[in-house]
């Protein structure tokens, strides 16, 4: 699954559906200026779990915010990638 086509697909829907307009989906635009608001993210990130299979905020141990949009897909490769790895028996 390519995730930057699922992320970016599922931000301009949301985005649709709310009204919002979009700054240009660019790996260093910043979040906070995408012109998506709390409540759309929110949306994003359960639509996203539902689509993906996971959510990786939840999954992650430490506190983390992706500042711009190639950290938020880089965290959701990341946690797919986490997801697909084999778990070794102790």
């Amino acid at each position: 699954m390519d995730m930057q086509s699922v992320i970016t697909a599922a931000i301009e829907a949301v985005a649709a559906e709310q009204g919002k307009t979009l700054r240009p989906l660019t790996d260093d635009l910043v979040l906070l200026e995408s012109g998506l608001d709390s409540l759309c993210f929110a949306i994003l990130v359960t639509r996203l779990e539902d689509e993906v299979g996971f959510d990786p905020f939840t999954l992650s141990d430490d506190v983390y915010f992706p500042v711009t949009l190639g950290d938020f897909i880089r965290f959701y490769d990341d946690a797919a990638r986490s997801q697909a790895a084999p778990t070794l028996a102790a």
